[in-house]
């Protein structure tokens, strides 16, 4: 039997509990929502807290509302369950790809207990590192926890674990701003940072970089407190596909959103498609407006440019051999999942 390592949990009610928490616990501590990932992580030591901040009981953390002060904007509480987000009627009116891919995260127990936020902050996955202490150790470990090799990519110097956070895809597709939280240090405040909470919005394409060992930009005492997803435009269409080996539980082997806003007269005004679980970061398939944009759908020159923009998507998004399953397959269903992804927009 997995058992959980020793650590203290703390249970704050307020989010400013649970920055002094984190604040007092240092490098060590970890924030756990849903506890979905975090929790069997800690069992098999891929990851390691001497600080648990348990956020069940902070209650501004969860719900979905509209503010309207804010350029009406959807507001989506970190600690909202992936259920409540996939039944929203707020969210399948305004983000109807994010309510899609919320519904597809895992099965229903763990959509009932993992958050949204939980969810955007997942860690990445690898076929290398997510396996018991005992199988890693055999192996001499990895780049993402105690060895100094790539297993996926000979003689690489940053490790590949893949990005497999089902909601990022959309919520990227639909611009949405992330805000995060922090205490400020002593060596902030020596530094001229004001003392107290510190507030810091980012946005979902610029909250990755291309290092799967922790692949997010925010560092691990800083918690995600709100997700704001911006008013679309009246033509504003979403789907999200996902591909994976059974049609539940499973982590996706590969995924792709898409976002198609429709002009007055029918033609395609905008376009964004992005592929997850390609590499450690969020994939943006850069030639999609270009192809897409001026092209009326259900004629012929929409087809065609859809079937080119599917043959310039498998060439700039190519799957590694970092998570179980077939490489060659996942590669072969690129093109299929970015065709149903913008059909499922228009059709």
């Amino acid at each position: 039997m997995l058992r959980l390592p020793t650590f203290e949990l703390h249970k704050p009610a307020t989010v400013a509990e649970a920055l002094e928490a984190a604040a007092k616990g240092g490098p060590a501590t970890r924030f756990v929502a849903g506890g979905t990932d975090l929790l069997p992580n800690l069992k098999h030591e891929m990851i390691e807290a001497e600080h648990v901040v348990a956020l069940a009981g902070v209650d501004e953390l969860r719900g979905i509302r509209l503010d309207e002060a804010g350029g009406d904007e959807l507001v989506l509480g970190p600690m909202t369950s992936l259920s409540e987000v996939a039944a929203s009627e707020l969210v399948l009116e305004r983000a109807p790809a994010l309510a899609k891919a919320a519904g597809l995260v895992a099965g229903p127990q763990h959509r009932n207990q993992g958050t949204i936020g939980g969810n955007v902050m997942l860690d990445t996955r690898c076929q290398w590192i997510n396996q018991s202490y005992f199988w890693r150790s055999a192996l001499g470990f990895c780049l993402k926890k105690d060895g100094s090799m790539c297993h996926v990519i000979e003689g690489g110097k940053r490790c590949v674990a893949a990005v497999s956070n089902d909601t990022i895809a959309p919520l990227q597709t639909l611009g949405a701003k992330l805000t995060f939280q922090s205490l400020a240090t002593p060596e902030m405040v020596e530094a001229g940072a004001p003392e107290g909470i510190q507030t810091k919005p980012v946005p979902v394409d610029g909250l990755f970089k291309a290092d799967g060992a922790y692949n997010k930009k925010v560092g691990l005492q800083e918690l995600l407190t709100e997700i704001r997803i911006p008013a679309q435009a009246p033509g504003h269409r979403g789907s999200y596909q996902k591909l994976r080996l059974r049609g539940s539980i499973d982590f996706p082997q590969l995924g792709v959103a898409a976002r198609i806003d429709l002009a007055d007269d029918g033609t395609i005004a905008d376009a964004q498609v992005v592929a997850i679980v390609v590499a450690a970061r969020p994939v943006l398939v850069k030639k999609a407006p270009a192809q897409l944009v001026g092209q009326t759908p259900g004629t012929a020159a929409f087809d065609e440019a859809l079937a080119k923009l599917c043959d310039l998507a498998s060439r700039s998004v190519k799957p590694l051999p970092n998570i179980p399953g077939d490489t060659e397959w996942r590669q072969r269903m690129v093109p299929v999942l970015v065709e149903d992804a913008v059909r499922g927009c228009v059709g």
